[in-house]
Protein backbone atom coordinates (compact mmCIF):
# COMPACT_ATOMS: atom_id res chain seq x y z
CA UNK A 1 0.00 0.00 0.00
CA UNK A 2 2.83 2.40 0.89
CA UNK A 3 4.68 1.62 -2.37
CA UNK A 4 1.48 2.04 -4.36
CA UNK A 5 0.78 5.42 -2.75
CA UNK A 6 4.37 6.53 -3.43
CA UNK A 7 4.13 5.56 -7.10
CA UNK A 8 0.83 7.39 -7.39
CA UNK A 9 2.39 10.50 -5.86
CA UNK A 10 5.37 10.36 -8.22
CA UNK A 11 3.11 9.88 -11.24
CA UNK A 12 0.97 12.85 -10.28
CA UNK A 13 4.10 15.02 -9.99
CA UNK A 14 4.96 14.50 -13.67
CA UNK A 15 3.10 16.99 -15.86
CA UNK A 16 0.81 15.31 -18.35
CA UNK A 17 1.46 16.02 -22.01
CA UNK A 18 -1.48 17.65 -23.69
CA UNK A 19 -3.18 15.69 -26.45
CA UNK A 20 -1.86 16.37 -29.92
CA UNK A 21 -3.72 19.02 -31.91
CA UNK A 22 -5.87 18.10 -34.88
CA UNK A 23 -4.20 18.03 -38.26
CA UNK A 24 -5.29 21.03 -40.40
CA UNK A 25 -7.84 20.41 -43.14
CA UNK A 26 -6.65 21.97 -46.40
CA UNK A 27 -8.35 22.14 -49.77
CA UNK A 28 -8.34 24.26 -52.90
CA UNK A 29 -8.52 27.97 -52.09
CA UNK A 30 -6.47 27.77 -48.87
CA UNK A 31 -3.35 29.93 -48.48
CA UNK A 32 -0.52 30.44 -46.03
CA UNK A 33 2.39 28.61 -44.41
CA UNK A 34 0.55 25.30 -44.03
CA UNK A 35 -0.09 25.27 -47.77
CA UNK A 36 3.57 26.10 -48.46
CA UNK A 37 4.63 23.19 -46.24
CA UNK A 38 2.12 20.93 -47.99
CA UNK A 39 3.58 21.87 -51.38
CA UNK A 40 7.17 21.24 -50.29
CA UNK A 41 6.19 17.86 -48.83
CA UNK A 42 4.44 16.96 -52.08
CA UNK A 43 7.60 17.89 -53.95
CA UNK A 44 9.63 15.70 -51.60
CA UNK A 45 7.23 12.89 -52.53
CA UNK A 46 8.08 13.40 -56.22
CA UNK A 47 4.93 15.33 -57.10
CA UNK A 48 5.11 18.22 -59.56
CA UNK A 49 3.89 21.40 -57.85
CA UNK A 50 4.98 25.01 -57.42
CA UNK A 51 5.51 25.99 -53.77
CA UNK A 52 3.84 29.40 -53.59
CA UNK A 53 1.60 29.02 -50.50
CA UNK A 54 -1.64 28.97 -52.52
CA UNK A 55 -3.72 25.78 -52.85
CA UNK A 56 -4.48 26.02 -56.56
CA UNK A 57 -5.63 23.47 -59.16
CA UNK A 58 -2.08 22.24 -59.70
CA UNK A 59 -1.70 21.56 -55.98
CA UNK A 60 -5.02 19.70 -55.91
CA UNK A 61 -3.88 17.51 -58.80
CA UNK A 62 -0.65 16.75 -56.95
CA UNK A 63 -2.59 15.88 -53.79
CA UNK A 64 -4.88 13.52 -55.73
CA UNK A 65 -1.84 11.89 -57.36
CA UNK A 66 -0.17 11.36 -53.99
CA UNK A 67 -3.36 10.06 -52.38
CA UNK A 68 -3.82 7.53 -55.18
CA UNK A 69 -0.22 6.33 -54.87
CA UNK A 70 -0.67 6.00 -51.10
CA UNK A 71 -3.91 4.02 -51.54
CA UNK A 72 -6.03 6.80 -50.08
CA UNK A 73 -9.29 8.25 -51.38
CA UNK A 74 -8.24 10.70 -54.13
CA UNK A 75 -10.50 13.59 -53.11
CA UNK A 76 -7.87 16.35 -53.19
CA UNK A 77 -8.58 17.27 -49.56
CA UNK A 78 -5.66 17.05 -47.11
CA UNK A 79 -6.73 15.77 -43.71
CA UNK A 80 -5.46 13.34 -41.07
CA UNK A 81 -4.94 10.30 -43.32
CA UNK A 82 -3.12 12.27 -46.02
CA UNK A 83 -0.90 14.24 -43.65
CA UNK A 84 0.16 11.14 -41.69
CA UNK A 85 1.39 9.45 -44.89
CA UNK A 86 2.80 12.63 -46.48
CA UNK A 87 5.08 13.92 -43.72
CA UNK A 88 8.71 12.81 -43.78
CA UNK A 89 10.87 11.96 -40.78
CA UNK A 90 13.91 14.26 -40.85
CA UNK A 91 16.70 15.41 -38.59
CA UNK A 92 20.03 17.29 -38.58
CA UNK A 93 21.89 16.69 -41.83
CA UNK A 94 18.86 15.26 -43.65
CA UNK A 95 19.38 15.17 -47.42
CA UNK A 96 15.71 15.90 -48.14
CA UNK A 97 15.71 19.65 -48.83
CA UNK A 98 12.03 20.07 -49.71
CA UNK A 99 10.93 18.30 -46.51
CA UNK A 100 13.31 20.53 -44.55
CA UNK A 101 11.83 23.62 -46.21
CA UNK A 102 8.37 22.42 -45.20
CA UNK A 103 9.64 22.15 -41.62
CA UNK A 104 11.28 25.58 -41.73
CA UNK A 105 8.05 27.25 -42.89
CA UNK A 106 6.31 25.71 -39.88
CA UNK A 107 9.02 26.81 -37.46
CA UNK A 108 8.82 30.37 -38.82
CA UNK A 109 5.06 30.24 -38.37
CA UNK A 110 5.69 29.48 -34.72
CA UNK A 111 8.06 32.39 -34.18
CA UNK A 112 11.53 31.07 -35.05
CA UNK A 113 13.58 33.44 -37.20
CA UNK A 114 15.33 30.92 -39.45
CA UNK A 115 16.03 30.66 -43.16
CA UNK A 116 13.85 28.52 -45.43
CA UNK A 117 16.87 27.20 -47.33
CA UNK A 118 16.25 23.46 -47.08
CA UNK A 119 19.33 22.88 -44.94
CA UNK A 120 18.82 21.25 -41.52
CA UNK A 121 21.46 23.51 -40.00
CA UNK A 122 22.38 24.38 -36.43
CA UNK A 123 19.73 27.14 -36.37
CA UNK A 124 17.00 24.75 -37.53
CA UNK A 125 18.19 22.13 -35.05
CA UNK A 126 18.05 24.61 -32.17
CA UNK A 127 14.56 25.74 -33.19
CA UNK A 128 13.38 22.11 -33.27
CA UNK A 129 14.89 21.48 -29.84
CA UNK A 130 13.22 24.55 -28.37
CA UNK A 131 9.84 23.79 -29.95
CA UNK A 132 9.86 20.16 -28.80
CA UNK A 133 10.92 21.15 -25.29
CA UNK A 134 8.10 23.70 -25.08
CA UNK A 135 5.57 21.02 -26.08
CA UNK A 136 7.13 18.17 -24.05
CA UNK A 137 7.85 16.13 -27.17
CA UNK A 138 10.37 13.30 -27.11
CA UNK A 139 12.70 11.93 -29.78
CA UNK A 140 15.60 14.36 -29.62
CA UNK A 141 16.07 16.49 -32.72
CA UNK A 142 14.22 14.14 -35.08
CA UNK A 143 11.03 15.55 -36.57
CA UNK A 144 8.61 12.64 -36.86
CA UNK A 145 4.86 12.29 -37.30
CA UNK A 146 3.95 13.60 -33.84
CA UNK A 147 6.14 16.71 -34.13
CA UNK A 148 4.71 17.42 -37.57
CA UNK A 149 1.20 17.12 -36.11
CA UNK A 150 1.99 19.67 -33.40
CA UNK A 151 3.63 22.08 -35.85
CA UNK A 152 0.85 21.89 -38.42
CA UNK A 153 -2.08 21.59 -36.04
CA UNK A 154 -1.20 24.28 -33.51
CA UNK A 155 -2.26 27.92 -33.97
CA UNK A 156 0.61 30.16 -35.15
CA UNK A 157 2.46 32.44 -32.81
CA UNK A 158 2.72 36.19 -33.43
CA UNK A 159 4.97 35.60 -36.43
CA UNK A 160 8.68 35.19 -37.12
CA UNK A 161 10.31 36.67 -34.05
CA UNK A 162 7.28 38.94 -33.69
CA UNK A 163 8.61 40.98 -36.62
CA UNK A 164 6.04 43.45 -38.00
CA UNK A 165 6.21 46.95 -39.47
CA UNK A 166 3.78 49.83 -39.92
CA UNK A 167 2.46 49.87 -43.48
CA UNK A 168 3.02 53.53 -44.53
CA UNK A 169 5.18 56.44 -43.31
CA UNK A 170 3.63 57.65 -40.05
CA UNK A 171 3.49 61.27 -41.14
CA UNK A 172 1.47 60.28 -44.21
CA UNK A 173 -1.71 59.44 -42.27
CA UNK A 174 -4.03 62.32 -43.28
CA UNK A 175 -6.36 62.29 -40.30
CA UNK A 176 -3.78 61.45 -37.68
CA UNK A 177 -3.24 58.55 -35.34
CA UNK A 178 -6.84 58.33 -34.13
CA UNK A 179 -8.11 57.65 -37.65
CA UNK A 180 -6.43 54.27 -37.47
CA UNK A 181 -9.02 53.30 -34.86
CA UNK A 182 -12.04 54.11 -36.99
CA UNK A 183 -14.10 51.09 -38.06
CA UNK A 184 -14.55 50.34 -41.74
CA UNK A 185 -17.96 51.22 -43.20
CA UNK A 186 -19.35 47.71 -43.76
CA UNK A 187 -16.93 44.89 -42.91
CA UNK A 188 -13.69 44.36 -40.95
CA UNK A 189 -10.93 46.38 -42.64
CA UNK A 190 -9.27 49.79 -42.45
CA UNK A 191 -9.33 52.71 -44.92
CA UNK A 192 -6.34 55.01 -44.40
CA UNK A 193 -6.55 58.39 -46.14
CA UNK A 194 -3.23 59.13 -47.82
CA UNK A 195 -2.01 61.00 -50.88
CA UNK A 196 -1.50 59.06 -54.08
CA UNK A 197 1.98 57.63 -54.56
CA UNK A 198 2.57 57.23 -50.83
CA UNK A 199 4.96 54.38 -50.08
CA UNK A 200 3.32 51.18 -48.78
CA UNK A 201 5.41 48.69 -46.79
CA UNK A 202 5.12 44.98 -46.09
CA UNK A 203 3.60 44.47 -42.65
CA UNK A 204 5.49 41.21 -42.11
CA UNK A 205 7.55 38.60 -43.93
CA UNK A 206 5.82 36.40 -46.44
CA UNK A 207 5.04 35.85 -50.09
CA UNK A 208 3.64 38.63 -52.29
CA UNK A 209 0.59 37.95 -54.48
CA UNK A 210 -0.46 40.36 -57.26
CA UNK A 211 -4.27 40.60 -57.50
CA UNK A 212 -7.11 42.93 -58.43
CA UNK A 213 -7.35 45.17 -61.49
CA UNK A 214 -8.14 48.78 -62.36
CA UNK A 215 -11.82 47.98 -62.96
CA UNK A 216 -12.24 45.66 -59.97
CA UNK A 217 -13.49 46.75 -56.52
CA UNK A 218 -10.02 46.45 -54.94
CA UNK A 219 -8.36 48.24 -57.84
CA UNK A 220 -4.71 47.31 -58.24
CA UNK A 221 -4.12 45.05 -55.27
CA UNK A 222 -1.36 43.23 -53.47
CA UNK A 223 -1.69 40.46 -50.92
CA UNK A 224 1.00 39.18 -48.60
CA UNK A 225 0.68 35.57 -47.49
CA UNK A 226 2.41 36.07 -44.15
CA UNK A 227 4.71 33.54 -42.57
CA UNK A 228 2.36 33.83 -39.58
CA UNK A 229 -0.36 32.04 -41.61
CA UNK A 230 -2.41 35.21 -42.21
CA UNK A 231 -3.12 37.03 -45.49
CA UNK A 232 -2.73 40.83 -45.61
CA UNK A 233 -4.49 42.70 -48.44
CA UNK A 234 -3.60 46.14 -49.87
CA UNK A 235 -6.09 47.78 -52.29
CA UNK A 236 -6.50 50.86 -54.58
CA UNK A 237 -2.80 50.99 -55.41
CA UNK A 238 -1.20 52.93 -58.23
CA UNK A 239 1.61 50.40 -58.63
CA UNK A 240 3.26 47.34 -57.08
CA UNK A 241 7.05 47.18 -56.66
CA UNK A 242 7.38 43.42 -56.13
CA UNK A 243 6.65 40.52 -58.45
CA UNK A 244 4.03 37.85 -57.92
CA UNK A 245 5.51 35.14 -55.71
CA UNK A 246 8.35 37.32 -54.40
CA UNK A 247 9.48 36.95 -50.80
CA UNK A 248 9.11 40.17 -48.78
CA UNK A 249 10.38 41.34 -45.40
CA UNK A 250 8.79 43.61 -42.77
CA UNK A 251 9.11 47.27 -43.78
CA UNK A 252 10.05 46.49 -47.38
CA UNK A 253 8.60 48.82 -50.02
CA UNK A 254 5.97 46.77 -51.86
CA UNK A 255 3.66 49.32 -53.52
CA UNK A 256 2.55 52.93 -53.97
CA UNK A 257 -0.93 53.98 -52.86
CA UNK A 258 -3.49 55.34 -55.30
CA UNK A 259 -7.16 55.68 -56.17
CA UNK A 260 -7.82 52.72 -58.48
CA UNK A 261 -10.87 50.47 -58.51
CA UNK A 262 -14.06 51.30 -56.59
CA UNK A 263 -12.64 54.19 -54.59
CA UNK A 264 -14.14 57.54 -53.61
CA UNK A 265 -10.78 59.22 -53.05
CA UNK A 266 -7.08 58.50 -52.56
CA UNK A 267 -6.59 56.03 -49.72
CA UNK A 268 -5.09 52.69 -48.79
CA UNK A 269 -7.59 49.96 -48.03
CA UNK A 270 -5.97 47.39 -45.74
CA UNK A 271 -7.48 44.09 -44.69
CA UNK A 272 -6.44 41.04 -42.69
CA UNK A 273 -7.80 37.60 -43.55
CA UNK A 274 -7.43 34.77 -41.06
CA UNK A 275 -8.35 31.39 -42.57
CA UNK A 276 -10.24 33.33 -45.22
CA UNK A 277 -12.27 35.39 -42.71
CA UNK A 278 -11.88 39.19 -42.45
CA UNK A 279 -10.74 40.37 -39.02
CA UNK A 280 -10.29 43.84 -37.58
CA UNK A 281 -6.83 45.37 -38.22
CA UNK A 282 -7.28 48.42 -35.98
CA UNK A 283 -5.54 47.10 -32.86
CA UNK A 284 -2.61 45.81 -34.83
CA UNK A 285 -2.16 49.02 -36.82
CA UNK A 286 -2.33 51.34 -33.81
CA UNK A 287 0.26 49.22 -31.96
CA UNK A 288 2.62 49.34 -34.94
CA UNK A 289 2.06 53.08 -35.31
CA UNK A 290 2.96 53.49 -31.63
CA UNK A 291 6.03 51.27 -32.06
CA UNK A 292 4.89 48.73 -29.48
CA UNK A 293 4.55 44.97 -29.83
CA UNK A 294 1.34 44.28 -31.75
CA UNK A 295 -1.21 41.67 -30.77
CA UNK A 296 -1.08 38.40 -32.67
CA UNK A 297 -3.25 38.60 -35.80
CA UNK A 298 -4.75 35.35 -34.57
CA UNK A 299 -6.20 37.20 -31.58
CA UNK A 300 -7.89 40.00 -33.56
CA UNK A 301 -11.74 40.13 -33.40
CA UNK A 302 -13.93 39.56 -36.45
CA UNK A 303 -16.46 42.20 -35.40
CA UNK A 304 -16.64 45.42 -33.35
CA UNK A 305 -13.66 46.93 -35.14
CA UNK A 306 -12.52 49.56 -32.69
CA UNK A 307 -9.65 49.80 -30.27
Amino acid sequence: MVIGALLLTLASAVPAQASAPTWPLLQQGATGSDVASLQFLLRQRQQTVTAHAEFDAQTRDAVVSFQTSAQLAGDGIVGTDTWSKLVVSIGPGSAQPDAVRALQFQLRKHGYDIDTDGIFSADTTQAVQDYKADHQLTGGTTVGVTTWQYLLGSAPSAGPAGDYAFIIPRNSVFSGRESLLWPHHDYPANDIAVEEWTKAFAITSGTARINGGTNEPCGLGLAIDGDDGVRYQYCHLNSRTVADGARVSPGQLVAYTGNTGHSTGPHLHFGIFRSGVSVCPQRMLIALYDRVTPPSPWSLPASGCSY
